[in-house]
């Protein structure tokens, strides 16, 4: 959406009438003569084209993409402020807590579909969407953790498992990439379906409902893991072998 040719910003001879183009915008050339008129060629771009040309690759980093993940990264400490509010225990400022986190994880499904979608897909996107993803749920788990109303055991299995992904998920790249699977996208939308009834102040069967709910995204957060270091084995070991492989045949 916000990326834009480098023909449009002045910074592609072939948009400036080179020679042998079929059309151009100036007067008409003579094979022989050059330009009928006397005046100057245009075989080089403007002065300002690589300026310009720079100038919209960096304005890409605005792209709507980036801002939904800036917007989410802005929502943690605005979640935690008022999940803690009046001691943490007051419904009003759990709802509005609710409510920051619910955008955050709406973002969430968003910001990565646009950014592949529209081409949107940045550096800055790559780091930060993944942080922002930690950053909110961390937050969250943590905070219901601290005041006592989600075990300490559930906060630390899924925040090791999450991370231990992510730092795997690095370390295995120079063989390739693991793809999100259908059990890890059910496991997120699990997670955040069973926080956000953490967050509200439930009571009666709400508040067991939410209980079986968390029992199903730890099972969940368990098994997709599990399921992910052994999609990272034997992707390691394919590339052990297809490298031994190539070195084989330079030897021979």
């Amino acid at each position: 959406m916000t990326g834009v040719p480098a023909s449009a910003a002045g910074g592609s001879p072939g948009a400036h009438g080179a020679p042998g183009s079929a059309a151009t915008s100036g007067p008409q050339r003579d094979s022989h003569n050059g330009p009928q008129d006397g005046s100057q060629s245009e075989e080089k771009p403007p002065r300002g084209g690589k300026i310009a040309a720079a100038a919209v690759n960096q304005a890409s980093l605005w792209n709507v993409a980036n801002l939904l993940t800036m917007l989410r990264l802005v929502l943690v400490p605005g979640f935690v402020a008022l999940m803690l509010a009046d001691g943490g225990y007051d419904p009003a400022w759990r709802s509005l807590a609710w409510a920051a986190f619910a955008i955050a994880m709406i973002t969430d499904l968003f910001d990565g579909h646009l950014a592949r979608t529209y081409d949107l897909v940045t550096d800055f996107g790559k780091i930060a969407d993944p942080i922002a993803d930690k950053a909110i749920m961390g937050a969250a788990l943590i905070c219901l953790s601290g005041l006592g109303d989600l075990p300490w055991w559930v906060t630390i299995v899924i925040l090791a498992r999450e991370l231990g992904i992510t730092l795997m998920r690095f370390v295995v790249i120079r063989y390739g990439v693991i793809p999100a699977s259908r059990g890890g996208k059910l496991k997120t939308l699990t997670q955040g379906v069973a926080v956000g009834m953490y967050v509200l102040a439930l009571t009666g069967w709400l508040a067991t409902l939410r209980f079986w709910v968390m029992a199903a995204a730890v099972v969940l957060t368990v098994v997709t893991g599990l399921d992910y270091v052994r999609q990272a084995i034997v992707l390691r070991r394919r590339g052990l072998a297809e490298r031994a492989a190539v070195s084989e045949e330079t030897e021979a």
